[in-house]
């Protein structure tokens, strides 16, 4: 089963869980797919993810996570052991988010909310500051990310699968070309 986990201000109805969706459902294999929309709390993200992966048991999920999702799916991997693809992660989002402090909407409900320092300390609990289980990561980046930084990626996960895509953005239009990496990755 593929969990995947959306970024930021983002939905099950993203560019990229669309491409995923497209794959799986041209592979007659739809339904091994899972794809929740998650609150903006870190806590109450995590809860769900967490009782996904127990419920589906960790050896049989792979984790797809972009940009938060990516950071929210190295913690799930240190802890359950399953395996994550990651799509242009974030690796500190306690930092980085911090200039986004106060009113947020979602780019894809429309619902709004507030960004609090409580938001970032649940994020600071949830860092990985060096992931150990290394061969469960496949570290997927676009070296024009305007949002993140490749090269911390590259060291973070260093010593896992990685392939570091030239240009793009963060929002990684390209993404379809490397689903089928993503499936092998996944065993699928």
């Amino acid at each position: 089963m593929i969990l995947y986990i959306h970024g930021f201000n983002s939905s099950p109805a993203s560019h990229k869980a669309n491409q995923l969706r497209a794959r799986l459902k041209a592979r007659d294999r739809e339904d091994e797919l899972f794809c929740p929309a998650l609150s903006h709390r870190p806590d109450e993200a995590m809860k769900l993810l967490q009782e996904r992966v127990v419920l589906e048991g960790p050896e049989q999920v792979t984790l797809v996570g972009s940009s938060l999702g990516g950071f929210y799916a190295t913690w799930l991997t240190e802890r359950l052991g399953c395996r994550s693809v990651l799509v242009n992660p974030a690796i500190t989002p306690h930092d980085g988010l911090r200039a986004y402090l106060g009113p947020q909407k979602n780019l894809y409900t429309g619902e709004p909310y507030e960004l609090t320092v409580s938001h970032l300390a649940q994020l600071k609990a949830l860092h990985v500051t060096q992931p150990e289980k290394i061969d469960r990561y496949l570290l997927i980046h676009t070296t024009g990310d305007e949002l993140l930084d490749w090269r911390m990626a590259v060291a973070h996960y260093q010593g896992c699968r990685q392939i570091i895509v030239a240009g793009s953005d963060h929002g990684f239009s390209e993404f379809g070309d490397y689903v089928d990496c993503v499936l092998e990755f996944a065993g699928l």
